[in-house]
């Protein structure tokens, strides 16, 4: 009874906040301001449980696994950015997307989008699978594949878009219709958006997923996932996994993550503004077999991209022609840190074949368009020109 009071108290903060614009809410969402000293930064409530006063009248919060002050500023942070019912906070993005799909039982049918992050399709084939979860992977950029891979004991859709690393995009609104004529859940990894971008759940999308290790956090400082969910009735799926897998995010992490989150319209604006000019400078050269960013005129589901967000990201993929040439420029970057992850202030190279979609068999990869010579570049915030000269080097003397 606490908790659906304090659930309760939660939504009307949000409902108070929700009339804002989205760079307001981020630094005004409700929990900006201690209410107990005024400080202006939430409070880290580093406890691992709460005594009870009186046994008859029990804490808002009793134990940090069901429930910690932190934690909950976050949840209802994120919940008000994407505009659902009910926000959650994970040890990492996987821990998210599990506990989305522990949601399901043994006998369950999931479509999912083809190219869809390594790690869900390490997840998908090798762990789900053994708790005889099936999945149909399609290519979800056409409507139809997806139609076409329906069965009886079909229970939800998911979504990537624009998907990691090739971003192609879906048409999320088609999509959500279709699912919810068939009563399935439908699921949307929003990482490489943000809500600074693209709200799904404003386009029917039943629940929302984030790596906020990426572009939320900001600083590849924090490891964090969150989840936010359209209605109370599928938040309360979700709480009562998060408690019981006991997959949630620390104090310390949950604080980190606000910080990082407060400045992400200031970051997505400049980053973006950058990564346009890289995809052009990137289209114009000879030695570039492809480049894969939705900012450009001739990339594929653009116009579907435009219907359902309101910016094109700050990542773009590039094809150098071969292996051998992508770990040459790997090799010979001095400002991009070639590392694992993207959304950070730091530029961060990637090489999708050997780092995020490793798990992927190669001939897996190579149907998808995740090629050998494929690289990943998450744009962060140095000068756009310097970025641009120190790539350049490294594609010359490759």
């Amino acid at each position: 009874m606490v908790s659906e009071q304090n659930h309760n108290a939660n939504n009307h903060e949000r409902n108070v906040h929700s009339d804002l614009k989205f760079d307001t809410k981020l630094l005004h969402f409700g929990d900006e301001i201690d209410k107990t000293t005024g400080a202006s930064s939430v409070p880290i409530y580093q406890a691992s449980t709460f005594h009870h006063f009186d046994i008859f009248n029990p804490p808002q919060h009793d134990y940090s696994r069901s429930g910690n002050p932190t934690r909950q500023a976050l949840e209802d942070y994120i919940t008000l950015l994407e505009g659902g019912a009910r926000g959650f906070a994970y040890s990492s993005g996987m821990a998210a997307i599990s506990s989305v799909f522990m949601m399901f039982s043994a006998g369950d049918h999931m479509i999912v989008t083809e190219d869809v992050y390594g790690g869900t399709y390490r997840l998908l084939t090798s762990i789900l699978s053994r708790m005889q979860i099936e999945t149909t992977f399609v290519d979800m950029t056409n409507i139809e594949e997806v139609k076409a891979a329906l069965k009886p004991n079909t229970k939800a859709v998911y979504m990537e878009t624009p998907s990691n690393p090739t971003l192609r995009i879906t048409d999320i609104a088609a999509v959500t219709s279709w699912a919810q004529e068939h009563e399935l859940i439908s699921i949307l990894d929003n990482t490489f958006m943000t809500p600074y971008y693209q709200r799904p759940i404003e386009l029917g999308v039943d629940i929302v997923v984030h790596s906020a290790t990426k572009f939320l956090g900001g600083h590849s400082d924090v490891l964090a996932g969150l989840a936010v969910a359209r209605t109370d009735s599928l938040g309360r799926q979700l709480k009562q996994l998060q408690n019981g897998l006991g997959t949630v995010l620390g104090a310390q992490e949950s604080w980190l993550l606000m910080r990082g989150m407060k400045t992400l319209g200031a970051r997505m604006a400049h980053s973006e503004q950058s990564t346009a000019k890289l995809a052009a400078w990137l289209s114009g050269r000879s030695d570039i077999t492809a480049v894969f960013y939705p900012g450009l005129l001739d990339h594929p589901g653009r116009e579907a991209h435009e219907r359902q967000s309101s910016g094109y990201g700050a990542v773009v993929s590039f094809d150098v022609g071969s292996g051998d040439r992508a770990k040459a420029v790997l090799n010979r970057v001095k400002l991009p840190i070639v590392a694992v992850s993207l959304g950070a202030v730091e530029s961060i190279l990637s090489y999708p074949a050997m780092m995020s979609h490793a798990a992927m068999p190669a001939e897996v990869r190579r149907d998808r368009g995740i090629t050998d010579g494929l690289l990943r570049f998450s744009v962060g915030l140095e000068d756009i020109d310097d970025l641009i000269a120190d790539l350049d080097q490294a594609l010359q003397d490759s």
